[in-house]
């Protein structure tokens, strides 16, 4: 085993209250592609870039674009979870993991078991009508073309955090209630750069803070371990 890998299976086995923090390298190995890397979003031709698509003035401006980019490439239903969610679940099933703070919007995580889920950025599962705030399946939005509409008539809006839009307050709360009273926190597959979210950070107060990400973060200075590895890699080594 790794020596990195090895400290962190000492850590997790001394635990005995540990938040996950994790972004888009989370799903990655599951087939939904992040944002800024190589491969990610960020990196592909569209008429305008994937942060003006996914704000909430496009999605006023230009909805029916916004829905087209949404079903084509925020929506995966073939994805399912990887070894990190699965281990994930593991843990929280055995009473060591007290909750997982995502800004995935994916749902894999309860897909794979966990039931402490705090999304920070909402889910594609859970979809409103604007006008009379009746949930809409996934699955209607999907099949739907062009702007997906209610039976009254109102624009059915996907339960997600768009840019220039704030995080819903009772999650925040939720999810810093958790991470101040962990005794580890382990954060993968997120760079980190993505504020209110990384501002979270500054809430743990515990022993030992792990960062495991394939690239170097603004915050592996304050790490105790820092692994540069993916999740996968590092998770399935894991006992």
């Amino acid at each position: 085993m790794n020596e990195l890998i090895e400290k962190l299976a000492k850590l997790v086995e001394k635990s005995k209250n540990i938040v996950f923090f994790g972004g888009a390298g989370v799903s990655t190995e599951s087939g939904i592609p992040d944002f800024r890397s190589v491969d990610g979003l960020y990196h592909q031709k569209y008429a305008y870039p994937p942060e003006t698509i996914l704000s909430h003035t496009f999605f006023l401006q230009k909805t029916e674009e916004f829905f087209d980019f949404y079903r084509d490439k925020m929506i995966y239903l073939d994805a399912k979870p990887n070894i990190t969610h699965n281990k994930l679940a593991e843990w929280e099933k055995s009473g060591k993991l007290s909750g997982i703070v995502t800004q995935n919007i994916d749902g894999l995580h309860q897909m794979a078991g966990n039931e402490k889920v705090f999304e920070l950025h909402g889910s594609i599962h859970r979809n409103y009508c604007m006008k009379c705030h009746k949930f809409h399946t996934l699955e209607e939005v999907r099949r739907s073309t062009g702007i997906p509409l209610c039976e009254c008539g109102g624009i059915i809006k996907p339960d997600v955090v768009l840019y220039e839009e704030g995080l819903d307050s009772g999650t925040i709360d939720q999810a810093v209630r958790a991470i101040s009273s962990a005794d580890l926190m382990i954060v993968g597959g997120t760079s980190l750069s993505v504020y209110p979210a990384a501002g979270m950070l500054r809430y743990y107060q515990g022993e030992n803070l792990v960062l495991i990400n394939k690239s170097p973060t603004p915050f592996d200075k304050n790490a105790d371990l820092c692994i540069q590895m993916g999740l996968g890699e590092v998770f399935s080594e894991l006992p």
